[in-house]
C-alpha cells in the first residue's frame, strides 16, 4: 500500500517533525510504501509530485494548521488528525488507513 501525507503543526518544528519520523517509521513496520511532506516554519521540505500523490491509496493529513495545497488530494481518500495523534498513535493511524483503504474493495 502507498500512503503520502503531510505534517504542520502550529509552531511549525518539533511537532511536524516528530509526527513525520513516526508516520513512516509505523508505515515501513506495517510494510507499507510512505512518504510525508512537512510544511513547518522554514516551508515545505519532502515536497510530495503530483505523481506521488496518483499513486498513493489515501493520504494522511497530520495538520494542527491550514496547509498550502490541500486541492493536490481532490478525489483521493484522506485520515485528517491533529499531529498528537501522529506523534502518539502512528500504528493504530497506519491501521485505520489500511481498514479505510480494504473497505473500497
Amino acid at each position: 500500500m502507498k500512503i503520502v501525507g503531510v505534517a504542520a503543526c502550529t509552531v511549525g518544528i518539533a511537532h511536524t517533525y516528530i509526527a513525520q519520523e513516526k508516520l513512516e517509521n509505523a508505515a515501513k513496520k506495517a510494510g507499507c510504501e510512505m512518504k510525508v511532506e512537512t510544511q513547518g516554519t522554514i516551508g515545505i521540505e519532502n515536497e510530495l509530485t503530483q505523481e506521488e500523490i496518483d499513486q498513493a491509496d489515501i493520504v494522511i493529513l497530520a495538520v494542527d494548521v491550514k496547509i498550502s495545497g490541500r486541492e493536490r488530494f481532490a478525489g483521493k481518500r484522506i485520515i485528517q488528525v491533529p499531529t498528537e495523534i501522529a506523534v502518539k498513535s502512528p500504528n493504530k493511524l497506519i491501521e485505520k488507513a489500511q481498514e479505510v483503504v480494504a473497505q473500497k474493495v
